[in-house]
């Protein structure tokens, strides 16, 4: 498991492509070692009624949670958080450039004895990198 939930403001769609950003990212992912090929989950959710900051119908957000099993060393996550919000940052340069704008990336472990997963994908994917 990494699973990278996107999660946007409506009017995010003036400034870019959520698609694109989350071919970018999902790109960066399979470059990162420390994640496996099987496990990588990006996906995103538009919030269809946003209220942003001072309520201005221009701004906009995107929230990105990566949720990872537990066991990778906070060093090795950090540099893996550094690296996705830098390709996050590229991708979403036009919004940024703006005062309307708020991007955040929060990185959560999850517990392993309060999580279930059944994912047949491990097995076709097994000794890809």
């Amino acid at each position: 498991m990494p699973h990278l939930a996107i999660e946007y403001a409506p009017s995010l769609d003036r400034y870019a492509d959520i698609a694109d950003v989350c071919r970018a990212l999902h790109a960066e992912m399979m470059q990162i070692d420390l994640f496996p090929l099987a496990g990588i989950r990006v996906r995103a959710y538009r919030a269809d009624f946003a209220i942003v900051a001072d309520g201005l119908d221009q701004n906009a957000f995107v929230a990105m949670t990566l949720n990872v099993g537990a066991g990778r060393s906070e060093a090795k996550l950090k540099a893996a958080g550094d690296r996705l919000f830098a390709v996050a940052q590229q991708a979403l340069s036009v919004p940024l450039a703006t005062q309307h704008f708020a991007l955040s990336l929060e990185i959560r472990q999850i517990d392993p004895v309060l999580t279930w997963k059944q994912t047949p994908i491990h097995t076709r994917l097994k000794g890809k990198s």
